[in-house]
């Protein structure tokens, strides 16, 4: 009968999780006992509660002999955990308006017996949810630092290409080979003309008078600048509405002014004679007039 009796019980003993210890936390406003298995504890866990004792049975769990401890707690006054066949059995005496509630450890090492006030359990939920509702941004989940740091690199990275993209965009106004828009004593642009039309320069005509000077046709800011550029730039003239169309035209408009063109032009050389010495203007004039004869 022993024999097989053992036959039974031994399969169950073989896959029951050993109870290695036991730990009992004595706070103010509970009592945790903390049991520690060898493997995994996946049995079952009933419970049966009268007026001054709760008992809790560990399917497939066993220890080595019996262990009692005492308290003088509020909560718990002795906890017993007796080994029986195929099942270790807790006991705990408590007072009346105790309650027990089990839980197990994420890897199932270890499971909590924990001892509270009925009257003081309820008592925290009502603070809680009076809490809850005075702060609902307390209730509410906080954000990891794990999705904060995304965040902030990411606002990082959009800085960083603004700045790229900003950097690249003034590159290219200042390209060389375009329009310089700065304003000069020639082409002072106006408030009126910086609003309406375009402000580059552009050349129409261009006519070669000697080898240092030119007299060119300017378009700026919807006017058209007949100018002498050269040794020294001149102004000569400006058009708004009649502007010359044609070659012809800018010929016409040259041929009508050689005389100032002339004077223009020969007015710096009146003036590098003035500077030279009298005796060698003397001693040029008279070479001028040997070499005509």
């Amino acid at each position: 009968m022993i024999r097989l009796l053992l036959i039974l019980v031994l399969p169950l003993l073989l896959n029951a999780s050993k109870i290695l210890s036991y730990n009992v936390y004595d706070r103010t406003d509970r009592v945790d006992v903390m049991i520690t298995f060898d493997t995994p504890f996946d049995g079952m866990i009933k419970q049966n509660t009268t007026t001054s004792k709760i008992t809790i049975k560990l399917e497939d769990a066993s220890i080595e002999s019996t262990k009692t401890k005492k308290l003088s707690s509020k909560f718990l006054n002795s906890i017993s955990i007796v080994p029986l066949a195929g099942y270790t059995q807790i006991v705990a005496l408590v007072p009346p308006s105790v309650k027990l509630r089990a839980s197990k450890t994420s890897d199932s090492y270890g499971l909590r017996l924990r001892f509270t006030d009925i009257a003081t359990t309820k008592k925290n939920n009502a603070i809680k949810k009076a809490q809850a509702f005075e702060n609902p941004a307390a209730s509410l989940p906080t954000k990891k630092d794990n999705d904060m740091s995304q965040s902030y690199y990411i606002v990082i990275a959009v800085l960083l290409i603004g700045i790229i993209i900003l950097f690249i965009l003034k590159s290219k106004m200042n390209t060389p080979g375009q329009p310089n828009k700065s304003n000069s004593w020639l082409f002072k642009v106006s408030q009126d003309a910086k609003t309406g039309g375009e402000d580059g320069v552009t050349i129409r005509f261009q006519k070669t008078i000697d080898e240092k000077n030119s007299v060119v046709m300017l378009d700026f800011v919807g006017q058209s600048y007949l100018v002498l550029m050269g040794t020294n730039n001149i102004l000569l003239d400006r058009f708004t509405d009649n502007k010359p169309v044609t070659q012809e035209d800018f010929d016409t408009i040259l041929q009508n002014r050689h005389k100032e063109l002339d004077d223009f032009l020969h007015e710096g050389e009146v003036e590098k004679e003035v500077e030279k010495d009298p005796m060698q203007i003397y001693k040029e004039k008279a070479a001028s007039i040997s070499y005509a004869q």
